[in-house]
């Protein structure tokens, strides 16, 4: 593998770059990353919106008080049947420490409203559902994997009419996680080495990290389904190497082993 003297400068810049943004985070615990998005079922109405102000996940399977991390989320009103047959909208993403998590809970505001017939009207939200709305989850997260949690709100089924043009809302969420990367794992030896690691697609870099300092692991996160070339640039005084048909899949991490310098 051979690299002219321009691209190894660049190289090292971007070790230098990659190094700084990075160290925190892979010296620290293995997380995994969830983004939670919300999708519809039709209904026979013309606008069914919901006001979110807040999303938790749990993470505690003991003490159901504790383990809550907010999400950071684009709070407002989201009107359901634009998010049928398939469509789906973020409304946040969280690293988490990779285990198992428990609950989501969703906290409703009060500008919540229904349009049918060409006629706006409330819907009557529980004040229990304003302080939050608990969903099972029940899901393991592994290190280094993105999840996608699916918040399906059954608009049909969450609207309850109480006559004289009044209505309540009673959601019902179905919930599902589905992982949408995979990733690759291993270490290098000696830990002096300390390269820089780039995964390769075709002619396209899509992914970077390094070496970990101290243990000499590292994890290179975000991938898709694929086939990819792995090149690990070390410290002076050690050889470039590189593994070519590294073969990740969809919610597993490969792993690549010892890396020997």
């Amino acid at each position: 593998m051979k690299r002219s003297l321009k691209n190894l400068s660049i190289l090292g810049l971007l070790f230098i770059t990659v190094f700084t943004l990075t160290k925190c985070s892979n010296s620290g615990p293995a997380t995994s990353r969830l983004e939670v998005r919300l999708t519809d079922g039709p209904g026979d109405y013309q606008e069914v919106n919901i006001d979110i102000q807040g999303v938790e996940i749990h993470t505690d399977g003991g003490d159901p008080s504790n383990g809550w991390k907010p999400l950071s989320i684009k709070t407002g009103v989201y009107n359901l049947l634009k998010l049928t047959n398939g469509l789906d909208t973020l409304l946040g993403s969280i690293e988490l420490p990779a285990g198992h998590i428990e609950q989501i809970r969703l906290k409703l505001g009060t500008n919540n409203s229904i349009k049918v017939n060409g006629v706006t009207s409330p819907l009557n939200t529980p004040s229990a559902q304003q302080s939050g709305l608990k969903l099972v989850i029940k899901t393991d997260l592994q290190a280094g994997i993105t999840y996608k949690l699916l918040l399906d709100f059954d608009a049909a089924r969450s609207i309850v009419s109480t006559g004289s043009g009044k209505f309540n809302l009673k959601p019902v969420i179905k919930t599902t996680a589905e992982a949408t990367s995979g990733a690759v794992k291993g270490i290098v030896a000696p830990i002096a080495a300390a390269p820089a690691i780039f995964v390769i697609s075709g002619t396209d870099t899509v992914a970077t990290s390094y070496a970990d300092q101290t243990t000499g692991k590292f994890l290179l996160k975000g991938l898709s389904t694929g086939t990819y070339k792995i090149e690990f640039m070390p410290k002076s005084g050690f050889t470039a190497k590189e593994k070519t048909g590294v073969n990740v899949t969809v919610g597993t991490v490969t792993d690549l082993g010892t890396i020997q310098f």
